[in-house]
């Protein structure tokens, strides 16, 4: 080789290099100028993706919710572009008697939406969440934590159950593995050693089941309160006191729900938009439904029951069925119902934090969806069934209000699937700018709230929330409807290794 020809060929190199090293502050060691070549191109392609993957994992948050807010506005300034066309297709509607059958349809369904939000929002705005009671007053208790190929993770729950500010002669912790195929009962076994007699551990004969696993629980615990943990779940020091004084407040209570949070929101991109939902979900609904003495579903993640209601509906609880065969998801939502339709109150406390492990990847987060939707169409026929009778004393007007409520969901659910279906492969354009500017209409409320209540900083994940829901998840609903008789709790897998 010529020593000008070698000379220029090192000149070039050195440029890549001074190049990456302007892109990347940590130069890519794929460079090596031995006689002006790359000496390994496998070894370059992977630094580069590697980088780029980096860079990704980094700003991953910040690309996809300046992504979501240019597509939105993006999605107005077409709207207003196309407000013509929109008008038009409005006055062909007006002119054919489906088309003002469906804009009725939508004007009332519409209506009834802001009606109900106007009544949520009355509500929420007159919950009081119940203040911890003197340590004397605290009933006894039963926490029970059901456990299924959770790893370590049940192990960091029960540490957290027995470091509660809750007397602990009053406290009876009962954990359960139900046949696990991991090293979730090695995991318990720790737990136990280092708790000592402040835990009880057991082991299913194989895997029965959570319902089953609850209920060997609930025939053990000598409490006066039974309190059910996710054993992927964390509780805060004062969560449980909080929990159960509404009990003492309120003889009439017989449910309390805790306000779950999500545990993983600084790994992935979906914890980090539910987090803000479940708190819109939890802050905002559930507060709501506690000041009418009817919230719908207390969580798996963290609940709590009074001895008597449980034991009052415990028989039908776990010989539950839905076309014959054996419930087998749904513990928590067919509890409340059951514990309701008894007459009792079930309330929301918003100062009884938990925070939960939740799905970090699609496929696991659709199942999770897939069971809570089903178990929604079961239970909406099971509430049925007793909130138009006499079921308890005082005012049951806003109880069938939520009733009302789920049901326009469920029943309109599949219709208008079909309609975006059609509308999208007849105005794809004009599907597309009216459903971003819907996004960015509604998902400012949860926004909104969540700004005021926790961090303005994080508000901006409901409309990414919203997006990925509207045409990433707008299947689920129907789908549960239609396939509501099938069992499995599908995400029970085993637990990742962290």
């Amino acid at each position: 080789m010529k020593p000008k020809d070698q000379n220029s060929k090192v000149n070039s190199v050195n440029r890549k290099n001074a190049f990456f090293s302007f892109l990347f502050p940590i130069q890519p060691h794929f460079m090596d100028s031995k006689e002006g070549r790359f000496e390994n191109k496998d070894a370059e392609y992977d630094s580069l993706v590697n980088i780029i993957k980096g860079f990704f994992t980094q700003y991953s948050g910040a690309i996809i919710l300046i992504a979501t807010l240019s597509l939105l506005i993006s999605g107005l300034i077409s709207f207003l572009y196309l407000q013509p066309e929109l008008e038009i297709l409005h006055d062909n509607r007006l002119n054919s008697v489906w088309g003002t059958v469906f804009i009725i349809t939508s004007l009332s369904l519409l209506s009834f939406k802001l009606l109900f939000f106007l009544f949520i929002l009355v509500n929420y705005f007159k919950y009081k969440a119940v203040k911890a009671v003197a340590p004397n007053l605290l009933p006894s208790c039963t926490i029970i934590v059901p456990a299924y190929n959770e790893g370590e993770l049940v192990w960091k729950t029960l540490k957290s159950l027995a470091a509660s500010e809750y007397p602990a002669d009053k406290m009876q912790i009962i954990s359960i593995d139900d046949g696990s195929k991991d090293d979730t009962w090695e995991w318990m076994k720790k737990a136990k050693s280092e708790l000592g007699d402040r835990v009880e551990i057991l082991q299913q004969p194989k895997n029965m089941g959570k319902r089953h696993a609850l209920y060997r629980a609930f025939n053990m615990g000598i409490g006066e309160v039974f309190i059910t943990v996710d054993s992927d779940s964390i509780v805060n020091p004062d969560t449980l006191k909080n929990l159960v004084s509404p009990f003492v407040e309120n003889k009439n209570c017989g449910a309390v729900a805790g306000n779950v949070r999500v545990l993983n929101n600084k790994k992935a991109i979906i914890p980090k938009m539910l987090n803000v939902s479940f708190a819109f979900s939890f802050e905002f609904i559930r507060s709501a439904q506690s000041n009418l003495g009817t919230v719908l579903c207390t969580p798996g993640a963290l609940a709590a029951y009074r001895r008597e209601a449980v034991m009052g509906c415990l028989n039908d609880w776990i010989n539950q069925s839905f076309f014959g065969k054996p419930t087998d998801i749904g513990e928590d939502r067919a509890m409340t119902n059951m514990i309701l339709k008894q007459g009792y109150d079930v309330k929301f406390q918003s100062n009884a934090h938990v925070l939960t492990n939740i799905p970090e990847n699609y496929n696991n987060l659709q199942k999770m969806y897939t069971r809570w939707e089903r178990s929604n169409v079961r239970e909406n026929i099971m509430m049925s069934r007793f909130a138009f009778k006499n079921f308890r004393k005082g005012s049951k007007l806003g109880s069938r209000f939520l009733l009302l409520n789920q049901w326009v969901r469920v029943l309109t659910a599949i219709p208008a699937t079909i309609l975006m279906l059609i509308f999208i492969s007849i105005h794809p354009l004009l599907f597309i700018t009216t459903s971003f500017v819907s996004i960015l209409i509604f998902s400012s409320i949860p926004a909104f709230f969540y700004a005021k209540k926790h961090d303005i900083s994080e508000c901006l994940w409901a409309y990414a929330y919203s997006m990925f829901y509207a045409f990433g998840l707008f299947w689920i609903t129907p789908y549960a409807i239609a396939t509501a008789n099938k069992r499995g709790w599908l995400t029970r897998g085993l637990a990742q290794k962290k």
